[in-house]
């Protein structure tokens, strides 16, 4: 009994002088710019601005249809929901990798009846029959593995990091099928704003094209004015199914990502497009703690780390601490009494010898898995930037683009009515007509297309920005 608590001692003593063979970690260090270059009008530096919300940042659009078509995305989308278990895989493994920093304990018992070679007579218990006995026993036991290098505390660690990077990989997802189905929804709107200038020229234009037959008809216009009208009117008309087309492909994409079959869903199109926002954005360094995949890459990186802990220890001994009692008798049905109790305490030690370094060759893996989970991160945070940098240039440069074209949409829009002045008093032919109103027509579409890619741009950039999700939104396992 001396023997027993001496050895338990020893082993609570080794037990609390363990320690980790990890490296000490931090994360990989990468040069962060001071300042955006390409921050404009439409996307102010602002340091201090409050971020997006990350379970609504569509809501800057003030659009209830995309709000309504989001909440949608959210409880049926097939990627989200694949997404989702693999985290609840990443989450349980961590769960059984914390666990084995605690005892086991099992139950167990059995009932054996066993007959000896009558060559080896026993000494039997009176009652039994000749070289026969039976063997009963009941009770707990279990076996702990003391972590004295941190082996089983690395592999916690970095289940959990690989549980939290799943959960990065989560919102990421989420992040980028929210984008998608707003970036979608920006060129579904758009194609209604065509269709709707479309539908207006073809009016304007068959307007014209009666003026021409009745001028005609008068004698006060040739049949090549009137040939000229007509083929202007059908053009027109001709752009409508095309672009019809178009906004039916958007519409289906939008479908797959609400989870709703195609052939049976719809979204009613609208008499205006949403507005651009201004995107406030913060300073550069922020952006590691508000990107999905900044942060996901960020904790591979440390569970790679941990990893090496885990190859280190392999090197040290491994001392189990053993633990078993219960009840045990030769038969009968006195098994639960005092008499019949037992108990075994003691420590067990394995070390390793010779393995022809496989150790060595484990531990030299682990250290190259975490010189590329570094390197991986450092790339996901240059093209990070990058993705930011191309996102503020699109949204300022688009938007000079947009006013440009509003100024030549406005003075082909000028020329094309004194045009028509000029005709209506006979100082001019249908084909300076026909020049004027074609430049328009391309003017006022090549205007809606820039205003198209603007939205689509400042969707993008919120992407770019983290959709208002930080660090903190981690679990913390």
């Amino acid at each position: 009994m001396g023997k027993s608590i001496a050895a338990f001692g020893l082993t609570g003593a080794l037990l609390l002088a363990g320690c980790s063979l990890a490296p000490a970690y931090a994360p990989p260090v990468v040069e962060v710019p001071t300042a955006y270059k390409e921050t404009g009008p439409w996307t102010p530096a602002s340091p201090d601005a409050v971020a997006l919300a990350p379970d609504g940042w569509w809501k800057v659009y003030g659009d209830s249809t995309l709000d309504s078509l989001e909440v949608q995305l959210k409880q049926a989308d097939s990627s989200l929901a694949s997404a989702v278990a693999r985290y609840d895989q990443a989450r349980a493994l961590a769960a059984q990798a914390q666990a084995g920093l605690f005892p086991e304990i099992d139950l167990g018992g059995s009932a054996q009846a066993n007959r000896q070679s009558k060559n080896r007579p026993l000494r039997l218990p009176a009652g039994t029959g000749p070289n026969t006995y039976d063997n009963d026993q009941f009770g707990l036991s279990t076996n702990y593995e003391l972590d004295l290098w941190g082996r089983v505390r690395n592999l916690a660690a970095a289940s959990r990091a690989q549980a939290q990077a799943s959960a990065a990989d989560l919102r990421g997802v989420e992040l980028s099928l929210q984008a998608q189905l707003a970036d979608d929804y920006m060129a579904l709107r758009g194609a209604d704003a065509q269709l709707r200038l479309l539908n207006d020229t073809v009016d304007a234009y068959a307007r014209a094209y009666q003026l021409t037959r009745d001028l005609h008809e008068g004698g006060a216009a040739s049949g090549i004015d009137e040939g000229r009208s007509e083929t202007l009117l059908r053009t027109a008309r001709a752009e409508i199914p095309d672009v019809k087309a178009q906004r039916a492909l958007f519409e289906h994409a939008i479908a797959v990502l609400v989870g709703k079959p195609a052939s049976s869903f719809s979204v009613a199109g609208a008499n205006a497009s949403p507005a651009p926002p201004k995107t406030p954005v913060t300073a550069p360094s922020p952006l590691l703690q508000r990107r999905p995949d900044v942060a996901a890459a960020e904790r591979r990186a440390a569970a790679a780390n941990a990893q090496i802990g885990v190859a280190r220890a392999a090197f040290f001994p491994t001392i189990t601490l053993g633990l078993a009692g219960g009840f045990q008798d030769a038969g009968g049905v006195n098994l639960l009494q005092a008499p019949n109790t037992y108990w075994t305490l003691g420590p067990s030690l394995s070390a390793p010898l010779f393995d022809a370094g496989r150790r060595r060759a484990a531990e030299q893996f682990a250290k190259a898995q975490f010189v590329q989970a570094a390197a991986d991160y450092r790339q996901t945070v240059l093209s990070a930037f990058q993705d930011v940098e191309d996102q503020l240039a699109l949204n300022n440069l688009l938007a000079d683009e947009a006013g440009e074209q509003d100024l030549a949409v406005k003075a082909a829009e000028k020329t094309q009515d004194l045009a028509l002045t000029r005709y209506r008093l006979g100082a001019a032919d249908y084909l300076e007509v026909v020049t004027a109103q074609t430049a328009a027509l391309q003017l006022e579409q090549a205007a809606l297309t820039v205003q198209t890619r603007r939205l689509q741009a400042s969707v993008d950039l919120v992407r770019a920005l983290g959709g208002g999700w930080t660090t903190g939104d981690l679990p913390k396992l």
